[in-house]
């Protein structure tokens, strides 16, 4: 399986706090408050990992996937460093590849979607659903779509583009537009049912979406 992240990798926690000031670290986190003691979750994508261990430290059976064996060596050393002795299952695959369907009572895909281009991120979405019971909790944080006045959604269109382009070159990453998650999450059959905004320079640049599965 090749590694896109063998160089990105390395500094992805700084990188990530260095262009949003720290406002992906709490929406990677928004809609963990859900999780029940005991409940299984997914992240489809390690990053750093806060909400991995964040998920882990309520009582919830966390499962990570990751293509990148990087990312999971890079999760796995930050566990070892912080001193963080709860378990969490690291899945090293394609999570198309992850057929455990209908298990998990949360899947979340906090800034993972964005790697794909439409096509792919309809086929990955659906695949995560898949992933959840009947009844399950959908979480997608990422960048929000734009909105407010020509300059503010110019900004958050300028500002999108600088990270999209930065991982397109580095780690070939899709290249494409900013994505209506709520919109397609409510095409794919999840009623959404809360959002959490985040701001960079008073503006909401990132949310986090709660999604239901049907019962």
């Amino acid at each position: 399986m090749k590694d896109n992240y063998k160089f990105v990798g390395h500094f992805y926690d700084f990188l990530s706090n260095m262009y949003s000031g720290k406002s992906i670290q709490h929406c990677k986190v928004a809609m963990l408050d859900h999780l029940k003691p005991g409940d299984k979750v997914l992240f489809a994508g390690v990053g750093h990992g806060i909400d991995a261990v964040y998920a882990a430290k309520r009582g919830a059976e966390v499962t990570v996937v990751d293509l990148s064996e990087t990312m999971l060596r890079k999760f796995q050393r930050n566990l070892e460093k912080n001193g963080v002795k709860i378990h969490i299952r690291q899945v090293h695959s394609d999570i198309l590849q992850f057929q455990e369907l209908e298990r998990y009572d949360m899947v979340v895909a906090n800034f993972f979607l964005n790697v794909f281009q439409r096509d792919m991120m309809l086929k990955v979405l659906q695949h995560l659903i898949k992933l959840g019971k009947p009844g399950a909790k959908v979480v997608v944080g990422d960048f929000s779509y734009p909105t407010g006045n020509v300059l503010s959604r110019a900004f958050k269109v300028i500002y999108w583009y600088g990270a999209v382009g930065f991982f397109w070159i580095f780690t070939k990453n899709a290249f494409h537009n900013i994505y209506n998650y709520p919109e397609t999450m409510r095409q794919l059959g999840l009623e959404v049912t809360e959002k959490k905004h985040f701001r960079l320079l008073l503006l909401n640049c990132y949310w986090s979406l709660l999604g239901q599965k049907p019962a």
